[in-house]
């Protein structure tokens, strides 16, 4: 059954707001976190962050030929149903959309704890963090709802605001190594080894989750075929670059022991240089990050269902379009189970269950990459994403190697993580075959033969 609307909304998102979009969702408020998790490994983390990047700009090259060809809203759902037929692409979407919609929980607390930092009776008001967490996931909610130019525009802005701070911690570091002595490098002298690196590269791909976020709202995108595929790229590279740059400065500036403990790893490399007065708008910096984060997050997390529903494969209620032309049931359900999970964080007997939660929420990220990633080397074998008969091409090696990484990562965030990232996916079956039970699918401009 179809239920897509018989008049779409305008295509509001450009260049620009999807380059947004990939950007903001990627660099999160970890960012600011990441450099003492990291503090452990010293320079072995550069190399993690190298081969981290080099993995994410393959999956990003896989997932730009994608949208390229299948320009559809959607995006891990299209690719995987084209490739292996319905089943498995409602399974891949429906593990995007938990892993989405449980790490919008966490992002909504990490970025209330920032803000606890220039508000501090939230932290010392019982029960305020849980409600201004909640505040901030039904204003972005809202902010979706009214319509993605309103999204767009906050997440723009947003990606600008975040990315300043960054860039001027690189720069300072560039003048202070030009213009100082060799005193100012504090790296403590770690040895190289693969035990090391394999950890680094685990944890940053953490913080390139979201390179794929332009593909998930590709009905409302101008010109997808063209803009789809360039944000993807420049915002997987831009992101990149910013990440290793500026975690790169941290470990290099601030001695091991004392990043390893460190909060605000990058408030400390402004106060050992500018004071106390700069440091603390850092605090500022990072909440506009995260909530820049949160609102991408959100897009997403209100689209797949839509996607879903209008294929027939998922409950008509989340196929509902308010007034803007934006999925406002799908959008206030998930806030819902959003909102729920807050409220589980905040009580002391739930912390131990959420976190595990989030884990194996971040490693269905992954197979939802690696499942891309042989998509695009089966339809690429096939001759679907280059020239007909051409089999040999570029992208079917960049297709492979991307899989090789992913499953490599896959494996390196744990074997139990993993298969309760299965049984996670598996949930979705019973939804699955109610909906096929009710009649047969019908999907406007399926690509699949």
């Amino acid at each position: 059954m179809n239920t897509t609307p018989q008049t779409r909304p305008r295509r509001q998102l450009g260049f620009w707001m999807c380059l947004a979009l990939v950007v903001g969702n990627i660099v999160g408020s970890g960012v600011y976190l990441l450099p003492a998790s990291l503090a452990p490994y010293g320079l072995n983390s550069v190399v993690g962050w190298l081969i981290t990047s080099g993995g994410a700009i393959l999956l990003a090259i896989v997932f730009a030929r994608l949208a390229k060809m299948f320009p559809r809203a959607g995006g891990p759902y299209v690719y995987a149903r084209v490739a292996f037929g319905e089943g498995v692409g409602f399974l891949i979407a429906w593990g995007y959309w938990m892993g989405a919609w449980v790490g919008n929980a966490a992002i909504a607390i990490a970025t209330v704890a920032y803000l606890a930092e220039l508000l501090p009776w939230i932290k010392n008001t019982a029960g305020a963090p849980a409600i201004a967490s909640c505040v901030c996931v039904w204003l972005v909610t809202y902010l979706n709802w009214r319509g993605l130019r309103q999204m767009g525009a906050l997440q723009i802005v947003s990606t600008i605001l975040k990315l300043l701070p960054l860039l001027a911690i690189i720069l300072l570091a560039l003048w202070l190594l030009l213009t100082a002595d060799a005193s100012v490098i504090k790296l403590e002298p770690q040895p190289f080894s693969m035990a090391a690196i394999n950890a680094s590269a685990t944890l940053t791909l953490w913080a390139l989750l979201g390179l794929e976020a332009a593909t998930v709202p590709a009905g409302s995108v101008e010109n997808p075929e063209r803009n789809i595929p360039l944000a993807t790229l420049w915002g997987t590279l831009i992101a990149a670059g910013v990440y290793i740059l500026s975690c790169s400065v941290a470990v290099l500036l601030i001695p091991a022991s004392q990043l390893a403990e460190s909060s605000a790893p990058f408030a400390e490399v402004v106060r050992m240089f500018l004071g106390d007065g700069p440091a603390g708008t850092l605090a500022l910096f990072a909440f506009i990050s995260g909530f820049g984060a949160l609102n991408g997050w959100t897009l997403i997390q209100g689209e797949m269902p839509r996607v879903l529903a209008n294929e027939g494969i998922f409950p008509q209620i989340f196929a509902r379009e308010s007034r803007h032309g934006t999925p406002g049931t799908s959008l206030f359900i998930t806030a819902g189970l959003v909102t729920v999970l807050i409220l589980m964080n905040y009580s002391r007997s739930m912390v131990q269950i959420f976190t595990f939660i989030v884990l194996i929420a971040t490693s269905s990220y992954l197979i939802v990459y690696l499942s891309c990633a042989i998509a695009a080397l089966k339809l690429s074998w096939q001759g679907e994403l280059g020239e007909p008969g051409k089999r040999l091409s570029p992208l079917l090696l960049v297709a492979i190697v991307a899989a090789l990484y992913s499953a490599w990562t896959l494996y390196g965030a744990g074997v139990a993580e993993f298969w309760w990232s299965v049984a996670m996916f598996a949930v979705g079956l019973p939804v699955y075959w109610a909906m096929k039970r009710r009649g047969p699918v019908i999907a406007a401009g399926d690509p699949v033969q």
